[in-house]
C-alpha cells in the first residue's frame, strides 16, 4: 500500500499525520502538487511536482495508484476515479469516499455550481480545525488497521 496526497490543497495537520502514519507504519507516501511543498527528511516520503494545469496533479495519481492505496484530497472527480480503480479515497475531514457517496457528492458539487454561475451566494466549506484534524486521524487509524490486518 501507497499512500497518495494531493498536496496543493491537503491542510498542514492532515499531512503530518500521515507523516506520522508513514514512519509508525513503515508505508511509503507520495504528494503531488503543481509545486514544491514542505515534507519531512523521512525517506518514505517523497515528492512530485507536475507542470500544467490545476488538474495534473490529480492526473498523476489517478495514472499511477494501484488498487489497494490510499488517497487524500479534497477533488471529488478524483475520489471518484481513486474508489472505481479499487483503491481507498479520504478527505482530509476523515470521511472515506465510496461509490454511493461520491455520486451523490458530484452531483451537489455540480447543482452548488450551477447556483453559482445563476449568482446564488453558496459559501464555501468551514475552516479545517481541531476537530477535523482529530476526525482524520481518527479515520486513518481505522481504515488503515482494517486494510493492513486483511494481509
Amino acid at each position: 500500500m501507497r499512500i497518495w496526497i494531493d498536496a496543493d490543497g491537503c491542510p498542514r495537520p492532515v499531512k503530518d499525520v500521515v507523516f506520522n502514519v508513514s514512519q509508525r507504519l513503515k508505508l511509503p507516501v507520495t504528494m503531488v502538487a503543481d509545486r514544491q511543498v514542505g515534507r519531512p527528511t523521512n525517506s518514505l516520503v517523497t515528492m512530485v511536482v507536475v507542470p500544467g494545469d490545476m488538474d495534473a496533479a490529480d492526473r498523476y495519481i489517478a495514472e499511477h495508484l494501484e488498487p489497494g492505496d490510499l488517497v487524500i484530497t479534497t477533488d471529488l472527480p478524483l475520489a471518484a476515479q481513486v474508489v472505481a480503480g479499487g483503491a481507498w479515497g479520504l478527505n482530509p475531514r476523515g470521511e472515506l469516499y465510496t461509490e454511493e457517496n461520491v455520486r451523490e457528492r458530484l452531483s451537489m458539487r455540480d447543482f452548488m455550481s450551477n447556483l453559482r454561475e445563476a449568482g446564488v451566494v453558496t459559501g464555501g466549506p468551514a475552516p479545517f480545525g481541531a476537530k477535523d484534524r482529530q476526525k482524520f486521524n481518527d479515520a486513518i487509524d481505522r481504515l488503515l488497521t482494517s486494510c493492513l490486518n486483511q494481509d
